[in-house]
């Protein structure tokens, strides 16, 4: 990836006033929609792969919205102890070459909202979550569109662990730690980040090579099934849960 990023362009001036309307809509109006038989397949791969790898005595590390995989490669290559599973919904993201996927990783073409739903049900419980760049949708009538406008957020924070998100418009961090603290009571501190030589993802040495400030919000979040029982139940992917082993 090449060439200069420009800063995120939007029509709001502070965070979108709807912030908290979404959250209380996304916490009584479960998202119902059935699970794409794509997904379903993609995640009985993953449950299976991790059952070979002693998934229940190793931790487990969710990379959401991998793109090319080049993130979920570092991760793995930085825990080599843990599993380390990206999900994306480009196939022809995931198809690039960027070298071997070392055992301990393992890339899927998935949809996230319902990828995470299915791993709720079944009860993962990963100790590292990373949303790495996701797309900002700077346009304030997207709010919908963005993970904390999204109706999948409870189930998203339902799965506990340390939960970072990184992008490079801060506006979109500090609705996600509004919406966090809002469903949660967990309250995180915005930073801005400066990442060093080796950048976790593409998107991360284009936006710090353009100029544009990082930004970085990490939670601890408590296993909480309860926050996305409903949907789960709805899209009938609730399982008895296997725990994976949690994080030193």
């Amino acid at each position: 990836m090449s060439g200069i990023s420009r800063p995120v362009a939007t029509n709001q001036s502070g965070p979108h006033q709807d912030v908290i309307r979404r959250v209380e809509r996304a916490l009584s109006h479960p998202w119902r929609k059935p699970v794409a038989e794509h997904t379903r397949a993609a995640f009985a791969r993953a449950d299976a792969w991790l059952e070979r790898q002693g998934g229940a005595e190793r931790p487990l590390i969710l990379d959401a919205g991998c793109g090319v995989g080049i993130s979920t490669r570092h991760l793995a290559a930085r825990f080599r102890d843990h599993l380390v599973i990206g999900v994306d919904r480009s196939a022809e993201r995931l198809s690039r070459e960027h070298g071997e996927i070392s055992d301990n990783a393992l890339l899927l073409r998935a949809d996230l909202v319902d990828f995470w739903r299915l791993a709720l049900g079944a009860g993962w419980q990963p100790v590292r979550h990373y949303l790495l760049y996701p797309n900002p949708y700077p346009k304030a009538a997207h709010l919908k569109r963005r993970w904390h406008g999204h109706p999948v957020l409870p189930v998203i924070l339902a799965l506990g662990g340390r939960l970072e998100l990184r992008s490079n418009w801060q506006l979109y961090v500090k609705e996600f730690a509004q919406a966090l603290l809002h469903v949660t009571g967990v309250s995180c501190p915005i930073e801005p980040y400066t990442p060093d030589a080796s950048y976790l993802t593409p998107f991360e040495a284009k936006y710090h090579a353009s100029g544009h400030a990082l930004w970085r919000l990490t939670a601890i979040l408590p296993h909480r099934p309860e926050l996305g029982l409903e949907g789960c139940q709805a899209c009938g992917t609730m399982a008895a849960p296997h725990m994976l082993q949690q994080e030193d």
